[in-house]
């Protein structure tokens, strides 16, 4: 919910008690299907094709 709302990842880190930053990210950053059906919808979520 905190990276969900734009909390740096170091800063749940922190609150959370990990020691480690990948650690909060392998338990805390899954997005679902919505989510990433979302992200590629955006204007400019792709790189431009050179």
């Amino acid at each position: 919910m905190l990276l969900g709302i734009g909390i740096p990842p170091y800063a749940v880190r922190d609150i959370v008690g990990h020691s480690a930053l990948e650690v909060t990210m392998h338990g805390y950053a899954h997005a679902d299907m919505t989510e990433k059906r979302t992200a590629f919808a955006r204007p400019g979520s792709l790189p431009a094709q050179a």
